[in-house]
This record gives structure tokens, C-alpha cells and sequence, in this order.
């Protein structure tokens, strides 16, 4: 249960406005909302968020920069926020030089001392949304996480859609870093995103396969590796599979209210020749075959790794693919992700196999990884 209310610290120039190569929004005209920004803050009002933005406005009410420039499109913002239904609980405007060093000036936060008193709010929760290295240092000072937009002026990774899924949603990502003599690959996954996969091992059929788990397992699959392919491919298909087993168990924490057990059948082939089959399942029993392969797989996120395969292939090689790694890829992607595997395949076509040997295993990771509540599905109470 929350324990509060989480605050969205936002910056106002290059955040939730455009800033101008003068850095002064001082008319109408220089009036742009950051694109984004307002669906994102819909999303995250809805999640709970209060919003409180902290800006730095150098000199304002000076004669370099009078306040009746600075209140017109500023009000117009705000109406234009209110109107969509975003209200800012405050703004902190600090108003003086770089020079002067004040503790009211980002990144200090002399401006939102006030609020470290109030226990209603979620500090866990909150978070700081600015374009420079000024509102990390405010994040950090406040003990708040950092979001960075992304300019061409100063850097930063994220864009307002990205920010708000990941406070929102709550999204099980997990980054993952496996370095030997032999590999070195970099693994990245959001289980709650649907995303393009996006896959470099330097083999190609490799490749299309690893893009099979993340497209028909419904989550956004990043994985890049440089292995030893002068010498052969297994220590690369090896190692991307353990890499990937590790980021799924990570990503799924605690495996509070996911489903767990997942089984599908899929047929194989060319293009889009899978279909979920699981409402048959459990239904009837009853497995549809597509052209002349068919493969089954059940598996368990356990805790317990465990593989069985039932399935022989004619040729050597798909490709660059050697046919024997294909269960000794999935053996070492239930090694790390503590997962328990049945695997099983039938035809004559060894590409369509392998195919669908993944694409099976993909739809049934898509139901084992679906939250479904926040309870543990486990009698033993740890999975």
C-alpha cells in the first residue's frame, strides 16, 4: 500500500515549455509546450502524482528581464494546463543570479524545505523531470529519482512518454551485463512494453529467433553481444541465453501477481504463422497445427531450473544457427531464469521447427509473465 502521495518536481524551461536560444520566454510568441508533456501528465495525475514545479528564472523582476514580460505567457501556460486538467499544487520560482549562490537556487532546495515536513507525501515514489545537470543535482539533494529529458543543448535519456511509464506503471525492467573472454553482451528488458525487439549477435538466424521471444512474448527485448565467432557460434548462443534467463528473473522481482505458468502450441513457418492456441487449451484440449509443424511448450517460473525436450532435427545448420544448440540454448535460459521447461516439436521442415520452438516458448512466457493481482502463486509463499 502507498505510503502517501508521490510530487512530480518539474522544471519549467526546456521541461514543460520550449526554451529559447535567449533563455527567456518574455512573450506569446515564445510560447511551446515540450512535446508530450501534457498526455504524460494526464497518465500520471491519474497514477496519484501531485505536481510542484521548481524553476530558476535568472534576474527576474530586474530591468533585464521585467516580471509583466515574464507573467503573460506564463499565465497562459498555466491556464492551458488547468484546462486539460493539470493543477500545479505549487510553484517555486527562484529569481536570482548564478553568481549569488542562493540555497533557494536549483540544484539547492532551500524553495522545497517546506515540503520535507509533510508526511503525506510518498518521497519513495517521487521524482524530479528536468533537462539539466542543475535539476539532477536537485533530485539528488532532495532524495528523489532523476529524470532527464532528452535536448540537443544538454544531453539526458528520456522523453515524457518514457517517464511516465516508468512512474505510472511501475514497469519490471532489468539491465543486465554479462562480460567473459568469450562474450561480452548487454541485455535490456521491460516486461510491461511492447516494443520492436532490437537484437545484434552477428549471427542472423540467431537473431530472428531472439526477436521471436521478445515480439510474441509481448515485452521489449533489447540484446546485443560480440562473441568469439572465429571459433564458433556457441559461446555466443550460449551466453545470450543465460544473459536473457538472468534478466527475466531479475525483471520479475518477487513474482508478486504474475501468472507463472504459461503453456502454448504453435505452428510453424514463414511470416506470421503462429497463433496463441492457449483459450484451446484449456478449453478442449485441442491443439490446431499450421503447415506441417507443431510444437508445444509448457513451462513454470519455479525457481527450480529444469529442461525437457522431445524434438530432432535433419540438417546440421538453419543458416548460421547449428540445430544442436537449440535445446541447449533454451537448457541455459532455464539455468538462469530459475525456469521449468517442456518443450516438444514435430515436422519436416527443421526452419519452421526451430521457429516455432520459440515462438511457442514466447507465447507461453507471454502468460506466465502477466500480472494478474499482487498475490504470490506459490502455496510455499517464495517462488
Amino acid at each position: 500500500m502507498s505510503a502517501g502521495t508521490p510530487i512530480l518536481f518539474v522544471d519549467r524551461d526546456g521541461t514543460l515549455i520550449e526554451e529559447p536560444a535567449d533563455f527567456q520566454i518574455d512573450s506569446y510568441a515564445k510560447l511551446r509546450f515540450v512535446r508530450g508533456v501534457i498526455p504524460a501528465m494526464l497518465k500520471l495525475r491519474d497514477a496519484g502524482y501531485q505536481f510542484v514545479m521548481v524553476t530558476n528564472q535568472d534576474g527576474l523582476g530586474t530591468e533585464s528581464y521585467p516580471r509583466w514580460s515574464f507573467d503573460g505567457p506564463h499565465e497562459l501556460m498555466m491556464q492551458v494546463f488547468e484546462s486539460q486538467g493539470i493543477v500545479f499544487r505549487e510553484v517555486l520560482i527562484d529569481t536570482s543570479f548564478p553568481a549569488e549562490n542562493r540555497p533557494t537556487r536549483k540544484p539547492g532546495i532551500g524553495l522545497a524545505l517546506h515540503l520535507l515536513k509533510d508526511r503525506s507525501i510518498d518521497w519513495q515514489r517521487s521524482a524530479m523531470v528536468g533537462d539539466r545537470e542543475t535539476d539532477n543535482g536537485f533530485a539528488a539533494n532532495l532524495g528523489v529519482r532523476a529524470f532527464q529529458l532528452r535536448t540537443e543543448q544538454f544531453g539526458g535519456e528520456w522523453d515524457w512518454a518514457g517517464i511516465a511509464h516508468a512512474l505510472a506503471d511501475r514497469p519490471r525492467t532489468a539491465r543486465v551485463q554479462r562480460n567473459t573472454r568469450e562474450t561480452r553482451i548487454e541485455v535490456a528488458l521491460d516486461l510491461d512494453r511492447a516494443a520492436e525487439p532490437r537484437v545484434a549477435t552477428g549471427l542472423g538466424f540467431f537473431d530472428h529467433m531472439l526477436e521471436q521471444i521478445g515480439k510474441h512474448g509481448g515485452f521489449a527485448l533489447e540484446l546485443r553481444c560480440e562473441g568469439d565467432l572465429h571459433i564458433d557460434e556457441h559461446h555466443t548462443i550460449e551466453d545470450s541465453a543465460l544473459a536473457l534467463g538472468q534478466a527475466l528473473r531479475e525483471a520479475l522481482g518477487d513474482k508478486r501477481g504474475i501468472g507463472r505458468y504459461g503453456f502454448d502450441a504453435a505452428a510453424g513457418g514463414e511470416g506470421e504463422g503462429v497463433q496463441e492456441k492457449s483459450t484451446l487449451i484449456r478449453q478442449a484440449d485441442v491443439v490446431l497445427p499450421m503447415d506441417e509443424t507443431l510444437a508445444r511448450a509448457a513451462l513454470d517460473f519455479s525457481g527450480r531450473p529444469y529442461f525437457v525436450f522431445s524434438g530432432a532435427f535433419a540438417r546440421e545448420r538453419v543458416g548460421d544457427f547449428p540445430t544442436e544448440l537449440v535445446a541447449h540454448f533454451f537448457r541455459s535460459l532455464c539455468e538462469t531464469a530459475g525456469l521449468n521447461l517442456n518443450l516438444n516439436v514435430e515436422g519436416d521442415n527443421d526452419h519452421h521447427k526451430i521457429e516455432a520452438c520459440f515462438k511457442s516458448v514466447a507465447r507461453a512466457l507471454r502468460q506466465a509473465i502477466r500480472r494478474e493481482g499482487r498475490e504470490l502463486p506459490s502455496t510455499k509463499g517464495v517462488l
